[in-house]
């Protein structure tokens, strides 16, 4: 466990830094924040239990890739898959799987991206290759998917059909809305865009009207207006 947690520091660190030079480059975060997990020994027992596996630690490393786990909230959908991209291009990070729940939501309507990473872990005596699951996510899939276990949790028993098609009906909502969102987002930001390089070019208003200060005229201003480029 001690391994795993080891695993989850590193990642972390890799993440902040990535959001912060994003931040830097971009003045933009695409992360609106992280969070970390560690399955329980119970909950770890009781998985492998299911897939039928030997109960031993080189077992339970080979089977279970989610002991630890992170989960990244986004902004946006185009945001998971840029967080995504720069996850694979560590150089010391190894890509083990990808599972893509936006492009193929599950039958219930959850949507996510999985991805195992493999990191490596040095200790005093050794280097440890850990896999970490992180899933990836908007806000409006991580509201869904948490009011979703909530409902949910520890309730063994069959779930009347309409509850489900409810629940799917607010999944797809739920995309809807982050696809709504994001087209908001990109055509304000086409319109700051435009805006900032309108604003490069500086401008005289006339009654109300802006027209463009010719070069020629400029360059006569900044020679002090005596025509041949010195000062008066």
């Amino acid at each position: 466990m001690m391994m795993y947690k080891f695993a989850l520091d590193a990642l972390e660190t890799k993440v902040e830094i990535l959001k912060e030079e994003f931040q830097f480059l971009h003045d933009y975060n695409p992360i609106e924040h992280t969070k970390t997990r560690l399955k329980t020994p119970e909950s770890i027992l009781n998985k492998i239990s299911r897939k039928g596996c030997d109960i031993s630690l080189p077992s339970i490393r080979e089977h279970i890739k989610d002991i630890a786990g992170m989960r990244i909230t986004c902004s946006f959908v185009s945001d998971i898959y840029r967080i995504s991209d720069m996850l694979s291009r560590q150089k010391d990070l190894n890509i083990i799987e990808v599972k893509d729940y936006i492009l193929h939501p599950k039958p219930n309507g959850y949507q996510s991206l999985h991805v195992i990473v493999e990191v490596p872990v040095y200790m005093s005596d050794r280097e440890e290759n850990v896999c970490v699951e992180v899933q990836i996510r908007t806000i409006a899939m991580d509201f869904w998917a948490s009011l979703e276990h909530k409902i949910f949790y520890k309730y063994n028993q069959s779930v009347p059909q309409r509850l489900l098609q409810e629940l799917k009906e607010a999944a797809d909502s739920a995309a809807a809305l982050d696809k709504r969102m994001e087209r908001l987002h990109k055509e304000i930001e086409a319109i700051k865009e435009s805006r900032n390089g309108a604003e490069d070019d500086p401008v005289i208003s006339i009654r109300n009207e802006q027209f463009a200060i010719p070069a020629a005229l400029l360059e006569l201003i900044d020679s002090g207006g005596n025509g041949n480029g010195e000062k008066k």
